[in-house]
């Protein structure tokens, strides 16, 4: 069996300011513990909802575009495979979606998944 982590939140204490270092330790700890692979979502905002259990926050909590943090993720860690859970396949143009994601799969030495939804 193998164990992924997802990051779906990136509101954490000490605001937008720290959320770099907050996910470099998330991200380093998981790729040392052993974990298979590392996820984020390919959102804009984050999920809200009326129902606090029927979403993450309101979509004003901090939210980052999902390939630029998957790039960030790639430069400091070594093992764990990196992906969105998952693509909106209408967020980026495909020509341009499937750059992307060569392009993390070269950078990170051929550890990025990609999975397609309708979003």
């Amino acid at each position: 069996m193998k164990i992924g982590l997802q990051v779906p939140n990136f509101t954490w204490p000490g605001g937008p300011t720290n959320i770099a270092t907050k996910l470099a330790e998330i991200a380093t700890a998981a790729d040392e513990a052993g974990f298979a692979s590392l996820w984020v979502m390919d959102h804009f905002f984050q999920i809200g909802g009326r129902n606090p259990q029927s979403g993450l926050g309101p979509a004003e909590d901090e939210m980052l575009e999902g390939y630029s943090v998957l790039s960030y993720l790639a430069g400091i860690t070594k093992k764990v495979k990196l992906g969105t859970m998952v693509t909106g396949v209408i967020y980026r143009y495909p020509g341009l979606l499937a750059k992307i994601v060569t392009t993390l799969d070269v950078l990170s030495g051929g550890r990025a998944y990609l999975g397609i939804g309708a979003a």
